[in-house]
């Protein structure tokens, strides 16, 4: 046992992930994927939040991929049913979520916002706020 509840494995893992933004323009748009992905796996679901994050802009967006793998590393140190590493290799992450059965998709949705919400803090704390000089 490590001695870490499950809040704080996801609090170290996304701040972990996050930090290693390091490039100014890619912050830029990392940022406002990241607020707005979680709204977009309650209004749409997991599978097409994913898949439309997936499919944006393929190769030319850069933060949507990054967010997609920072997620990915983040749900295979979770230890979720049907998301193991061997499964994330094969089929990506949208992939392996499409073919969940509905109790291992309801848990990896779960998951999924949980993460996001400290993905979120690890953002607003880790990169710098915009406009700070303008007021």
């Amino acid at each position: 046992m490590t001695g870490q509840t499950r809040e704080q494995q996801r609090a170290l893992d996304a701040y972990a992930r996050v930090r290693e933004v390091k490039v100014p323009a890619l912050r830029a748009d990392y940022k406002p994927r990241v607020n707005g992905l979680g709204a977009a796996v309650l209004r749409d679901g997991l599978a097409a939040a994913l898949a439309f994050l997936a499919e944006r802009d393929v190769g030319s967006n850069t933060a949507a991929q990054r967010l997609l793998k920072d997620l990915e590393w983040c749900l295979e140190r979770a230890r979720l049913p049907g998301l193991s590493s061997r499964d994330l290799k094969e089929k990506g992450l949208p992939g392996a979520v499409r073919e969940l059965e509905l109790d291992a998709y309801m848990l990896a949705t779960r998951e999924s916002l949980r993460l996001l919400v400290w993905f979120r803090r690890a953002v607003q704390a880790t990169f710098p706020a915009e406009g700070l000089g303008d007021a």
